[in-house]
């Protein structure tokens, strides 16, 4: 029995439990702002239930840290979606639980989502077409910022910013995304463009250039 004991003490020692991070998700209460699975009524919040398919985590991990607005005039499910820009109000986490809450977070993915094969890197001229049709063909600056030739943020604020998109979202999850928004949100406001294949990889490509390199 001694024997026994003492290899239980051993191995705690040597192999402790792996505590789950979902208890950490719990205990700062995501779940009710956030869908963590696809089953739940639709909440305030952006759904998680996605976000390793969606999110860098160098990015997430920050954000969790220093939360920045995204979406100035709310979600469809605030009270005051439209009226006006909305203060960020999403807790800031210290470095250790927006570690490991990203790690959990990265975990959620969908299963089955295709993997779309990108082009090579958009070369200049490539690159100033798809601006003019990101803004003018398309107009996704009427609901997204992006920045200008100043380098200040410009567009609407009924969608999330695409200020720095290229260093929040995975690519894979953008070209997704504008193939069948639908495919991640029933609800969905995002249109579906009628865009040919080279032409949706090509915007994923430009969204990826998206960068503003001193956010933090």
């Amino acid at each position: 029995m001694k024997k026994l004991y003492l290899i239980l003490i051993c191995g705690w020692f040597l192999y402790p439990p792996m505590l789950s991070h979902a208890s950490l998700i719990e205990e700062k209460k995501c779940a009710s702002c956030h869908r963590l699975t696809k089953k739940e009524n639709e909440k305030k919040g952006p759904d998680l239930f996605y976000a390793g398919n969606k999110f860098k985590s160098p990015w997430l991990e920050k954000y969790l840290q220093n939360p920045v607005t995204l979406r100035k005039a709310g979600t469809i499910h605030n009270p005051g979606f439209l009226k006006g820009e909305r203060e960020n109000n999403h807790p800031s986490l210290s470095k250790e639980d927006a570690g490991k809450i990203t790690q959990e977070l990265m975990q959620m993915t969908l299963p089955d989502l295709p993997v779309e094969e990108l082009p090579d890197p958009l070369n200049k001229g490539q690159k100033a077409k798809t601006k003019y049709e990101f803004e003018r063909t398309f107009s996704c600056i009427s609901c997204h910022q992006s920045l200008n030739l100043a380098g200040k943020p410009r567009g609407g604020i009924s969608g999330p910013s695409l200020v720095d998109a290229g260093n929040r979202l995975q690519a894979n999850w953008v070209a997704v995304w504008l193939k069948n928004p639908k495919t991640f949100s029933e609800k969905s406001r995002m249109p579906v463009y009628k865009m040919d294949d080279e032409t949706r990889l090509r915007f994923t490509r430009f969204i990826m250039t998206l960068k503003n390199e001193g956010i933090r």
